[in-house]
């Protein structure tokens, strides 16, 4: 291991525990008024992942910003990172299977931050339910439409069930572009597919060469404008777009829950 692999990792390390003592602040703010500790764990977050990005080889590049309303944010999905960049830009709330939540520390990281936990094998309808009542609180969602992480080299298809929500709550859908690169190229250290995990990934990531992170806040989409399908494929579009990948020509499974989340 290189020195300045053992540096990052001591600090990354380091700096989770910070995360751990954090979290444990959050839950004995529990007794206090909902909208206060939401608050506070928003705030809490954002300063975490900024923080975390300085010690991780990610050079951040963002175009555009989030809406101040509340809204549905539809990104594609490449790696765990994708939560890390995403939260540390402003007050949002990330889906994921209710398992995570077991998880060691990840899973404790995961509620001290606010993750909206959903169920496997729950109906669409109650899934539905969940996000709208959520979203109707003003508080902003993150869903990562293709259903699963990518290698980066392409966007796959948008599924439109969960964008429901939005429409039944009458927020705006902002759609999210989120690329990797190193030199120009697509990152091949960045991605988590597949069966890989957390803690080789984080080595890996740990000895790589800075890479770009390049996000991209593009345009909201009204969603009285159309069906979700439709803006399904509308967000879509515009990520690939901005991406300069592929438009969705390969089918992935229904969104209940990706990888990384």
């Amino acid at each position: 291991m290189t020195l300045n692999k053992t540096v990052r990792l001591i600090a990354v390390v380091g700096w989770i525990a910070c995360g751990l003592l954090l979290a444990t602040w959050v839950a004995l703010l529990q007794p206090f008024k909902p909208a206060f500790l939401d608050g506070q764990r928003q705030r809490l977050t954002r300063w975490w992942m900024r923080n975390l990005i300085r010690l991780l080889p990610l050079r951040l590049h963002v175009q555009g910003a989030p809406i101040s309303d509340t809204a549905l944010w539809v990104s594609n999905h490449v790696s765990w990172l994708d939560i890390v960049v995403l939260g540390a830009q402003a007050p949002v709330h990330f889906l994921s299977k209710a398992e995570v939540r077991h998880w060691p520390v990840i899973g404790w990281l995961a509620a001290a931050a606010g993750t909206c936990f959903i169920e496997r094998g729950k109906s669409v309808t109650h899934s539905l339910q969940q996000l709208t009542e959520i979203l109707q609180q003003g508080r902003s969602l993150v869903i990562f439409a293709e259903g699963t992480t990518t290698a980066g080299d392409r966007v796959r298809t948008f599924h439109g069930r969960l964008l429901g929500s939005a429409i039944d709550a009458a927020v705006p859908i902002q759609p999210i572009a989120i690329g990797y690169r190193l030199n120009g190229a697509v990152d091949q250290t960045a991605p988590f597919i597949n069966d890989d995990e957390f803690s080789r990934h984080l080595l890996r990531l740990l000895g790589a060469q800075t890479i770009d992170v390049r996000l991209h806040f593009l345009p909201p989409l009204d969603s009285r404008a159309g069906n979700r399908n439709q803006l399904a494929r509308e967000a879509q579009s515009a990520v690939s777009q901005t991406l300069g990948l592929d438009d969705g020509t390969l089918k992935s499974t229904p969104p209940a829950f990706s990888n990384a989340a």
